[in-house]
């Protein structure tokens, strides 16, 4: 009797122990500063697959007018639709919450459940991570920059 118990225990622990499913879906969005630009698209396949894409450019000077901005954007999004056939599918490590390359530690995305809510993390050159925040969408837009 006491076997069994122990055993129905183990079984309770490790079951709690089993790992997250992320989320499936498209997501996508932008991000802005003053210096940078960035389009993002990410697919989180059945299988647990990731593809994204996130081309940025950095370095905009301050006199960069309204419409050369816009032509960056244009650039971005471009630079999504024809390179996304070519978005090799990885697997990520994912606690419920963030999302890490196999074996690393910093994050690459993070999962807010209750919102539905993904932010992609990148890190451009040295600087720290930059919170690119994303919103689920049916099928990619040609412009993530509108939500």
């Amino acid at each position: 009797m006491r076997w069994a118990a122990l055993a129905m225990v183990a079984v309770l622990v490790l079951g709690g122990c089993s790992r997250h499913k992320p989320p499936v879906g498209r997501w996508e969005g932008a991000y802005e500063s003053s210096d940078t630009i960035i389009a993002a698209w990410l697919e989180i396949g059945k299988d647990g697959l990731i593809r994204v894409s996130a081309p940025d450019v950095t370095g905009i000077t301050p006199d960069t007018s309204e419409e050369q901005r816009q032509v960056l954007r244009d650039e971005m999004v471009a630079r999504l639709t024809s390179g996304w056939s070519s978005v090799v599918p990885r697997k990520m490590d994912f606690d419920g919450d963030t999302f890490r390359k196999p074996g690393h530690i910093a994050p690459e995305m993070k999962w807010d459940a209750k919102n539905r809510q993904m932010t992609l993390v990148l890190y451009l050159g040295a600087n720290p991570g930059l919170d690119v925040p994303l919103h689920p969408v049916d099928e990619f837009t040609e412009n993530p920059f509108g939500h």
